[in-house]
């Protein structure tokens, strides 16, 4: 039975290639994802383990959490402090950090390192062995800085040059002094770091004389633990932590593989869904095979092979398929682990030096999916093959389906899709983090149940096409009999696209709905023309809102400085204003009182006012950071969103009890209304500094959808995969349809049907089961969009529906398309079939 099994893995190379490439395309999925992954994270590991190589114990502050009426404070880490643990029994030498935001810009005048990667930090002393120099001298005062080795070759500055640079708004023009190297990451993946001498980066980054971190060095013959517990009896338990740079290093590592591990499980779960597609390939080809031998498999039960040996050789079949695909996917997997980094390298995210890892455990993970999802999909026809009784092979009395088992499967189809749509329906009205288990639950069983029922809808949904068939004459009409001829095969070929369009359909529906959410909150909210804010989103220099005030044409302007308070025992954050612009700013629904901020009244948003049982005319007290409190009265309660929420006061009343006043955003209105000349106008005052963003409400919408962009052409692109596996199970599927209907297709040839009308009707059958595949797809998407828009609407209240025909045209003209390009080659192949030897065929 084992050479039987080989024998016809051999004899039918062909017809298999088409299932070895729809498992080895998912195979180079899993491996690729887990080779890129695992290269890319220890990479950073190692890139991070060198950056702790000179950090024996780290001193960091412990912050202390709010009790009663005390806000929570992070305590200072002073010069005593970094005194004491220099001269602790063990340490060598101690370092004060400090970091920040610092935003450097090109010779172009753009930010260089990105938004988020843009550091800045403190050179100690003359000498630093955190930041070896390679060339130039330490920094003396705010005239002088460092940049690293590899922004420096980035960017082309040099010794001497004057750059532009900006830590919280205003623009600071100093020389480079020096360039050095460093480990660090961020460096390391693209980003930026500018270093200052210590006192400078102190009064910058608003440490006045303390420090983020003291990095203590052990002496010779002093173990990291041994300096810590040094460390731990010397200094205050209740101020300060302690960690080792070993438990650092770990700390990082166990961080990036973390972070790391979603877009690991990210791309796995689309790696799993163009698996899931070839499994329909896979079975569909088992199938017809099967189906094509019935007549051996009987003859070998009539000379005594049994039912189990008839499986285990359509298995062993499956087995040697699937070894061939999984090596074949783990090879293809390697290289697209490859060239993934170093795409990441073309998009300018540079990445630290390192072997590509393929690790015995993605070696593994390779064939076992190819070999497990082979003979998963093979086993139910090589089961089905195996119960056919001998005799009724022998007279293919077997080939058509009972009443029995169709009744079965539409039955349980019907009930697998009806609570589906329930689960789905149920979850809708949940909250959204506990309709994630229903809402996915429900998804699984109506796609499960409409594939179940795919057999049943392929009739009625393909009869609705006969009058465009009827156009093309008998090769239309012959197309439209082809397709429903075997509905099941139909079903599994349809269903393989329906999946791919199902999830573009849905990601589409919910990105468009989203966007045009976002644009009328951003309308119904803001009056103002700009909102002004850092690169990072961090906070801004009060002198940023006082420039923009004093600006001309700037009829009114208002800052949104945060503040942390406690009241009535819990936290609360605080958003200052000024009381007097904001209402021309804003457009806030107020459901009780007014919107007047100023003095001792405040508004509150209905979340706030839910939770302290406030409504307007209530009074609360506010305990603020420094200890200080003030009684404040409801002025009215809003309709909160994500541009603004929480308790808004006057900023005079909450600005004197800030230690360090910081600003999130500046609103700003013009009497000229949003234009070119006046957001040129306001970039102007600010020094065109990198750092900052002068947006309109249309720029905050863009950059809004250009995330959304991203992330759905991302999604397209991942979904391209199972695209491509649908597009094989069309070939395969049609390609196996012709081998059937040799015989057929060579009487349909003798009786007049030229050469044209046989690769028409061929391509038609194909357009149209593409076509059957690509409707369900989309009316499954637009219905997971829709549900899925429901859970966000409760939280967003400008969210509604917008379903994007334009886009849904397009996936349909898409499905078509697959339709057309799958049957180039079967029919291709029908066409040039010989009359003669296809009527002898058997």
């Amino acid at each position: 039975m084992f050479r039987t099994a080989l024998r016809n893995v051999l004899a039918h190379k062909a017809r298999l290639l088409m299932t070895v490439l729809a498992v080895m395309l998912g195979v180079a999925f899993v491996s690729g994802t887990l080779v890129f992954t695992n290269t890319i994270s220890d990479a950073y590991q190692r890139s991070s383990a060198k950056g702790f190589d000179r950090v024996d114990v780290a001193v960091e502050p412990e912050y202390q959490d709010s009790k009663g009426d005390k806000v929570g404070r992070t305590p200072e880490l002073t010069r005593a402090l970094l005194d004491k643990a220099a001269h602790v029994p063990g340490a060598a030498s101690a370092t004060g950090a400090v970091s920040g935001f610092t935003a450097l810009a090109g010779k172009d005048g753009k930010l260089v390192g990105g938004d988020w990667q843009s550091a800045g930090g403190n050179y100690w002393g003359t000498e630093d062995p955190r930041y070896p120099l390679v060339s130039g001298l330490a920094p003396h005062g705010r005239g002088e800085v460092l940049i690293d080795s590899a922004t420096a070759k980035r960017t082309g500055y040099a010794v001497g040059d004057r750059v532009r640079l900006s830590v919280d708004g205003p623009v600071l023009t100093p020389v480079v002094s020096g360039i050095f190297t460093t480990d660090d990451g961020n460096v390391a993946a693209g980003g930026s770091l500018v270093l200052f001498d210590t006192p400078t980066a102190q009064a910058l980054f608003g440490k006045k004389g303390t420090y983020d971190e003291i990095d203590v060095r052990a002496a010779a013959g002093t173990s990291q633990p041994a300096l810590k517990a040094a460390l731990d009896r010397a200094l205050p338990a209740h101020l300060v932590r302690t960690t080792t740079g070993r438990e650092l290093a770990d700390d990082q590592a166990r961080a990036i593989s973390a972070s790391m591990s979603g877009l690991r499980q990210t791309l796995l779960v689309f790696a799993g869904i163009a698996l899931f597609v070839g499994t329909f390939i896979i079975a569909n080809t088992f199938t017809m095979l099967v189906a094509q031998r019935t007549r051996e498999l009987a003859l070998m039960r009539a000379v005594g092979a049994s039912r189990r040996q008839v499986t285990r050789s359509v298995l062993a079949e499956a087995f040697a398929v699937g070894t061939v695909a999984g090596v074949a996917g783990l090879a293809a997997g390697v290289g697209i682990g490859a060239g993934l980094r170093a795409l990441l390298g073309s998009f300018g995210a540079s990445v630290p030096d390192g072997p590509l890892v393929v690790s015995p455990g993605t070696v593994v993970a390779a064939l076992a999916v190819g070999v497990l999802v082979t003979m998963l999909a093979a086993w139910l026809p090589g089961r089905r093959a195996a119960k056919i009784p001998p005799v009724a092979a022998m007279n293919s009395v077997h080939a058509k389906a009972t009443t029995k088992s169709l009744v079965l499967r539409n039955t349980l189809g019907a009930v697998c899709a009806g609570a589906g749509v329930a689960a789905v329906l149920a979850a809708t009205s949940m909250d959204a983090d506990a309709a994630k288990g229903p809402m996915g639950v429900g998804a699984v069983l109506l796609i499960l149940g409409v594939f179940v029922l795919t057999p049943l809808l392929s009739r009625p949904l393909i009869a609705a096409a006969a009058p465009v068939l009827r156009v093309f004459g008998t090769a239309g009409k012959l197309a439209r009999q082809n397709s429903v001829r075997n509905p099941r095969r139909t079903a599994a070929t349809a269903s393989a696209l329906m999946i791919g369009l199902t999830l573009i359909t849905g990601m589409t529906v919910m990105a468009g709905s989203l966007q045009t959410s976002i644009d009328k909150m951003a309308g119904a909210a803001i009056r103002a023309d700009y909102v002004v804010s850092m690169a990072n989103r961090g906070p801004l220099s009060p002198d940023v809102a006082r420039r923009l005030a004093a600006a001309d044409g700037v009829t009114a302007s208002s800052p949104l400085r945060n503040g942390e308070s406690r009241i009535d025992g819990d936290t609360e954050f605080l958003t200052g204003v000024d009381g007097a612009a904001i209402g021309e700013l804003t457009d806030l629904k107020v459901t009780d009182g007014s919107f007047t901020v100023g003095g001792t009244k405040a508004v509150v948003d209905e979340d706030a006012a839910e939770a302290h049982g406030w409504r307007a005319g209530s009074r609360f007290t506010a305990h603020f950071e420094d200890g200080k409190a003030r009684r404040l009265t409801v002025a009215g309660v809003y309709q909160g969103n994500d541009m603004l929420s929480g308790i808004i006061l006057d900023d005079e009343v909450l600005t004197p009890h800030l230690s360090d006043p910081a600003d999130m955003q500046v609103m700003v209105r013009t009497a000229d209304g949003a234009s070119g000349a006046a957001k040129d106008r306001l970039e102007k005052v600010l020094g065109s500094n990198p750092a900052i963003k002068v947006q309109d409400r249309q720029d905050i919408s863009d950059e809004i959808a250009k995330t959304f962009t991203l992330m759905l052409n991302m999604v397209y692109g991942l979904l391209a995969m199972a695209v491509i596996v649908a597009v094989l199970g069309v070939v395969n599927t049609l390609a196996m349809s012709v081998f059937e209907r040799a015989q057929e297709i060579g009487m349909l040839r003798a009786i007049g049907l030229d050469r044209r009308a046989v690769k028409r009707m061929v391509r038609l059958e194909s357009l149209v089961i593409s076509l059957f595949g690509g409707v369900l797809g989309i009316g499954l998407g637009v219905f997971f969009g829709w549900a899925a828009g429901e859970l966000l609407a409760a939280k967003m209240p400008t969210y509604e529906l917008v379903l994007p025909w334009g886009r849904m045209a397009l996936f349909l003209l898409l499905a078509g398309a697959v339709g057309v390009l799958a049957a180039l080659w079967p029919a291709r192949r029908a066409a040039r079939l010989n009359m003669l030897a296809a009527i002898k065929a058997e």
